[in-house]
């Protein structure tokens, strides 16, 4: 196929996007904390239970929307135009997600040498504990962005008889 024919097509969230996000921010949140923690307000815990339930809900969104573009038996096929926003929803989720990782991730690195202190011991906790939710986000982005592709067309109906 020629380049005209994918012209406004999505393409799949490849590794290197997300990875350099990850490992620019991560570098850039380290330098900014380690120069002026002092001066950065206590983390709010709250992020970590909002990404946490972003993540359950974009799970069980791909679960059902996978079924329902494979035409599992007892599914409604998906409208083209909600596949291509939960499709813009996992590509924005990602995203964020790659950039949630990336600032905690620099912070958590950043607060390790200063965990004697209980604001810094507290403050290392939650930004792990966000970390990790937005780990959590970004495996949900990505299994939902999975989940809008559309089967082959040589597997469809035997591909849902065996799910």
């Amino acid at each position: 196929m020629d380049k005209q024919s994918h012209q406004g097509s999505m393409q799949p969230t490849g590794w290197r996007l997300p990875l350099g996000i990850i490992l620019v921010t991560t570098m850039l949140a380290y330098i900014v904390v380690d120069q002026a923690y002092g001066n950065l307000p206590l983390l709010p815990w709250t992020a970590i239970p909002t990404l946490a339930l972003l993540a359950v809900g974009e799970a069980i969104t791909a679960v059902h929307t996978r079924r329902r573009i494979r035409r599992v038996p007892g599914t409604e096929p998906v409208e083209p135009l909600s596949a291509a926003r939960l499709l813009a929803l996992a590509k924005a989720s990602a995203l964020l997600a790659s950039l949630v990782i990336g600032t905690f991730g620099g912070m958590a690195l950043a607060l390790l040498s200063r965990l004697h202190a209980p604001a810094s011991r507290a403050d290392a906790l939650t930004a792990s504990g966000t970390l990790l939710a937005g780990g959590l986000l970004l495996g949900a982005a990505l299994f939902l962005e999975y989940a809008c592709r559309v089967p082959d067309e040589g597997r469809g109906e035997e591909q849902s008889r065996d799910e």
